[in-house]
């Protein structure tokens, strides 16, 4: 972890508390974009960080920006001010997730072993539905209402970035690293797979008969999906 992120980490919140992994994952991102003052990079964190749990519950449409003001503790006339207006704030949040997710192909690299590649990712996928559960609720409703804010990222940029990694497996497959699969749906299989714990956290609580999924229960169920999927592409895993 950084400097930078450790510190905001550490940075104390409207209510006295610590900044949440949500806060500091955007507040990394937005440290990426032009520089600006500290206060708006906070306050920008603080506002898409509320905008997150309050569009995961009622939607776009049922959301409202005085909801994600009350959330975070600031004036809605700062959300105005940063965002401009719903749309731009929803579109905005929406570019932070798939940035983070589309972060963690850096792992599917040529010179990397198959099984360690893709072992990494699923980790990392895991451990977005742990820690951003919201995140991926969030993705998930705009991708079943039709993806209308998100269609040209996901026609551009998400399609390029998986036509790249897809040819990188393609490559592996080539020279005998693992077992013939088509790169795609190999990697439709791993989102929905990952995803499934943070969209249908209630469904998996119930069945598994816990009131919450800590991290052993993560752990665990990271390896298993890790050892299903690796098995699936003629691989095995470095840790058994």
């Amino acid at each position: 972890m950084s400097e930078r992120v450790g510190r905001l980490e550490r940075t104390a919140g409207a209510n006295g508390t610590a900044t949440s992994d949500t806060a500091v994952d955007i507040a990394e991102a937005a440290a990426r974009r032009p520089p600006g003052g500290r206060t708006r990079r906070l306050n920008e964190a603080r506002i898409l960080e509320a905008a997150e749990a309050v569009f995961a519950e009622a939607g776009f449409t049922g959301a409202s920006m005085q909801a994600i003001a009350e959330k975070a503790g600031l004036p809605k006339a700062n959300l105005h001010y940063y965002f401009g207006t719903k749309e731009g704030l929803y579109r905005t949040l929406l570019s932070h997730i798939l940035d983070m997710w589309v972060d963690a192909f850096e792992h599917i690299a040529p010179e990397r072993d198959p099984a360690e590649a893709l072992a990494a990712y699923i980790r990392d996928k895991m451990r977005w539905s742990r820690t951003r559960p919201l995140a991926s609720k969030v993705f998930a409703n705009e991708v079943i209402h039709g993806a209308q804010q998100i269609e040209g990222y996901l026609g551009t940029k998400l399609r390029s970035r998986v036509e790249d990694k897809a040819k990188v497996i393609e490559g592996w497959i080539a020279t005998g690293r693992m077992a013939p699969v088509d790169p795609k749906h190999l990697f439709f299989s791993l989102w929905a797979t990952t995803q499934t714990y943070a969209d249908f956290e209630v469904q998996v609580r119930r069945v598994l008969g816990c009131e919450t999924l800590g991290s052993a229960d993560y752990d665990h169920a990271t390896d298993q999906v890790i050892g299903l999927m690796l098995r699936g592409c003629g691989l095995v895993s470095k840790n058994g």
